[in-house]
């Protein structure tokens, strides 16, 4: 056994063995009536809680007497607006035969009446709504909320000797987005959190139960993508949330089982993520900022300058979106080591008026110095294509090419913004 004496003035440096729990056990700390649960759920991480839920549900129908689903409506998408994309839960609650409520707002809205009366437990999976304190307070336990992430912000960390002991900062995630910011951050490990619905803020209810600390390992995180991290949260999601209603944790007075920032620190919100988030900055993003993003987020983009159209009585030059569908990181050309003084400046090792030609291709630099070969790319309004050709068919290169080290090569007109 692991024993820490003289704990800080946190009380923070102990130590939690992860043992397995079982899927059901059968008893409680705590008794509760039957619950009648409205569940408020939207996606995959949803999905997990809501049916290991139901399957709890099934086993022991005295503890939870039934689960109504609601859900946001599903949005019109596609050409003309014609399909209707419907939330994922909405699918899995209708396999499980369990009522559903689609609601796009609180406001006005009053959840229905039970056989067996009106819901006495909220709980709230990625659902995106803000459960307000009307519903709340008609609720006799109120509600509960799954987090996919760590919410205390100092965590125990030790050697694999397990013979020392130190506070770490590790961040914590509230907000809508905690497994991008998880990936986005470079953390190795992470968590799960169940905690009370508060009734003016997302995340910030009293933690009733969570994954012991120091969390439980990403694999491969330097590789891992925001879908492997879902299928390795969400079943420990569910299983938090089961053994919290079976120790009846949501019961007041509710115990807090976490541990809550101190003055002065800082909790790192995780915003929704925007289309801003995969807009490169190229004076401050290095090669592993650029790799990590795209891995996490998807395609980046950034803007280059371009001229109007040939043929025009005055030319006049404007900026496009660039969207980089395929980079790549290689050895820098022999020469053009001095571009790397201008980070997402790209260029072509090839002598004005530039072609495509084989061996010819399009790289720029990052902040860092790494060069990164663009091989293909999308032209705000023209089709993928490959780097090179890309830029010449927009006319994005100047009119001047350089002659270093024996080879030549032709720059963009202005760094991409």
């Amino acid at each position: 056994m692991f024993v820490v004496r003289g704990a800080s003035a946190f009380g923070l440096c102990r130590y939690s063995s992860a043992i397995r729990r079982p899927a059901f056990r059968l008893y409680s700390t705590k008794t509760h009536d039957p619950l009648r649960i409205l569940f408020c759920g939207s996606d995959e991480f949803s999905i997990a809680s809501l049916k290991a839920l139901h399957a709890y549900h099934l086993k022991q129908p005295e503890r939870v007497s039934s689960i109504d689903v609601v859900c946001r409506p599903g949005k019109r998408v596609g050409r003309g607006m014609k399909k209707i994309r419907e939330v994922p839960i909405k699918e899995a609650a209708s396999a499980l035969s369990l009522p559903i409520h689609e609601i796009d707002t609180f406001t006005g809205w009053t959840p229905p009446v039970t056989a067996n009366g009106p819901f006495n437990l909220i709980i709230a999976v990625s659902f995106g709504l803000f459960v307000p304190p009307r519903i709340l307070n008609a609720s006799k336990y109120g509600g509960v909320n799954v987090h996919p992430s760590l919410l205390p912000e100092y965590v125990l960390s030790h050697g694999a000797s397990y013979q020392k002991c130190k506070l770490t900062r590790v961040f914590s995630f509230r907000g809508p987005a905690p497994l991008h910011h998880t990936l986005l951050a470079g953390r190795t490990s992470t968590g799960v959190s169940l905690q009370t619905l508060h009734p003016k803020n997302f995340d910030h209810g009293v933690i009733l139960s969570q994954t012991p600390t120091p969390g439980f390992e990403i694999p491969n995180p330097d590789t891992c993508t925001v879908p492997e991290l879902l299928n390795l949260v969400a079943p420990k999601g569910a299983q938090l949330l089961v053994d919290g209603i079976n120790d009846g944790l949501f019961v007041p007075p509710v115990k807090a089982a976490g541990w809550l920032p101190s003055e002065g620190n800082t909790l790192v919100h995780a915003s929704k993520i925007k289309p801003e988030d995969r807009h490169i900055d190229w004076a401050n993003w290095t090669l592993q900022d650029i790799n990590r993003r795209s891995r996490v987020l998807g395609d980046l983009w950034t803007r280059a300058l371009v001229p109007t159209a040939p043929g025009d009585a005055k030319t006049s030059f404007h900026q496009r979106r660039i969207i980089m569908t395929d980079l790549e990181e290689v050895e820098p050309p022999k020469g053009s080591d001095s571009f790397a003084l201008v980070p997402g400046l790209p260029f072509a090792n090839a002598p004005y008026p530039v072609g495509p030609k084989k061996g010819r291709a399009l790289f720029v630099y990052t902040k860092d110095g790494k060069l990164l070969r663009i091989n293909q790319m999308k032209v705000e309004g023209e089709a993928v294509a490959e780097g090179l050709r890309a830029a010449v068919k927009a006319r994005m290169f100047g009119d001047q090419s350089f002659l270093v080290g024996g080879a030549e090569f032709t720059p963009f007109r202005n760094p991409l913004a």
